[in-house]
């Protein structure tokens, strides 16, 4: 399509399969929407949307929005609804008198839209920030290099229960999903959902929870926080699931210690494929 539409806090870019959403600051930006500047610019394929609607807006405004597939954006799937609106990066706003403008470019998109908008996506089609990644909550430090996530408490903001038991690494075959819990809100915090507890239980408070980073004033901001959950969740939605694991050829003890790093998560579905390839021709 080409065109582009100039809003309130970011610039729609509409192509044939994608929309390039660029977020700036300006006057009328709210202060609230750092999320939005973190970002900085970020590409939808149009797969990735279901719908697009066009609303009026407060103070004689009206509001352009496309609505996400389910499934399709792991910064929204990792956020869960607790966004607010000056936040919702799939929102833009524009002067009343713009109005027939955006019907024009919400029209030009739906037309665009393919027969599975309406059906949640089974991957993820829109990319996020790449590990390394850094977040600073305040009972930790926590990093993701892609690998691994890891916590190292706080001396001045841990309980006795992180402290004394040693700061913390949690490779993603250990990890069944990531919580993300808006600083926002009370009670924020990022928590690791693992596939098994190492020794006991979690604890159901995140300051106790030996997977869990708490959130405070000027500790895990949304704009820092969700991207880092976002990345972690694209990791290890990634990954194949133990459940969709293919059985690997017979004969060869590597081709099974390969379907076991596969099945744990360790290797992706090309890294499997290109191994098991290559250990079979070996084998004939």
């Amino acid at each position: 399509m080409g065109d582009v539409l100039a809003g309130n806090h970011a610039v729609w870019e509409f192509d044939s399969d994608s929309v390039l959403i660029r977020f700036a600051r300006g006057i009328r930006t709210p202060r609230q929407s750092r999320l939005l500047h973190a970002l900085g610019e970020r590409r939808i394929p149009l797969e990735a949307v279901s719908a697009v609607t066009v609303t009026a807006g407060k103070r004689d405004t009206v509001v352009l929005r496309a609505v996400p597939r389910p499934g399709a954006d792991p910064l929204m799937e990792a956020a869960a609804g607790q966004l607010r609106e000056v936040c919702d990066p799939y929102r833009l706003v524009l002067p009343g008198d713009r109005a027939p403008h955006a019907d024009a470019f919400a029209d030009a998109l739906r037309s665009r839209l393919g027969p599975e908008a309406a059906e949640p996506s089974a991957h993820f089609l829109v990319d996020v920030p790449r590990p390394p990644l850094q977040l600073k909550a305040y009972d930790a430090r926590v990093a993701f290099d892609g690998a691994a996530v890891a916590f190292h408490w706080s001396r001045t903001g841990a309980t006795s229960t992180k402290w004394k038991a040693g700061d913390r690494r949690y490779p993603l075959a250990e990890l069944a999903g990531v919580q993300w819990s808006s600083p926002d809100g009370p009670g924020g915090h990022l928590r690791l959902l693992l596939r098994e507890p190492r020794d006991t239980e979690p604890d159901p408070r995140p300051s106790h929870d030996l997977a869990a980073a708490v959130f405070a004033v000027g500790h895990g901001s949304v704009h820092e926080s969700l991207p880092f959950a976002a990345a972690v969740l694209a990791a290890l939605r990634g990954r194949t699931p133990v459940a969709t694991c293919p059985s690997p050829r017979p004969s060869d003890d590597r081709l099974e210690h390969l379907s076991e790093l596969h099945c744990a998560g360790l290797l992706t579905d090309a890294e499997y494929v290109a191994l098991r390839d290559r250990f079979t021709a070996e084998l004939s």
